[in-house]
């Protein structure tokens, strides 16, 4: 077998001290600058997005560090904050009230008609609801004004859900019992 002919690249001085393909000795604490850098980046970032979000959010304005215009009251001032009325919840027997029994279970409507009406309810319609599969019972009004009905209305009925439809009668409450209604003859 051949071998090849010797060159200056074959006669290494003994001194030298060399690893890998002409690498030096790797120096100390090399590894730790690297992790300092990505902490000091990764929180920069962390950081920029926190009050990215705040900004998007808005939730600086009104945090009370800006100073009022003269004579005006700080956004963050409670007096200028005005609270929102609570509905109460009232029987209205002047209210039209129809019930309707969004479910397989056979006379629920009448049951929760006898109910209401022995609480001081109109009920004026009690019935079977165009759909069997109703998981929520709800009140449904269409007026503000007949928020408090509303909810009254619901509370007689066992606490069940209230909400604003234009879906069913104006000037009427439509209650719609779902399979979450717990029925008074239990």
């Amino acid at each position: 077998m051949a071998s090849e002919p010797t060159d200056s690249f074959d006669n290494v001085p003994a001194d030298v001290v060399r690893r890998g393909v002409h690498r030096g000795a790797r120096p100390r604490g090399r590894g730790w600058v690297a992790f300092a850098w990505a902490a000091l980046a990764t929180g920069v970032l962390v950081g920029a997005g926190a009050l990215g979000l705040l900004v998007i959010n808005n939730g600086l304005a009104g945090s009370g560090s800006g100073s009022a215009s003269a004579g005006g009251a700080s956004s963050s001032d409670p007096a200028s904050v005005t609270p929102t009325p609570t509905v109460v919840p009232t029987v209205d027997p002047s209210v039209s009230v129809t019930i309707l029994n969004g479910t397989g279970v056979s006379g629920l409507a009448t049951r929760a008609g006898g109910q209401a009406t022995d609480a001081g309810w109109a009920v004026s319609t009690e019935a079977n609801a165009s759909a069997s599969d109703v998981t929520t019972s709800t009140v449904y009004y269409s007026d503000a004004a007949q928020e408090g009905a509303a909810k009254g209305l619901a509370q007689t009925l066992g606490g069940v859900a209230v909400a604003v439809s234009d879906q069913y009668e104006a000037g009427t409450l439509t209650a719609v019992l779902g399979t979450d209604y717990k029925d008074p003859a239990g």
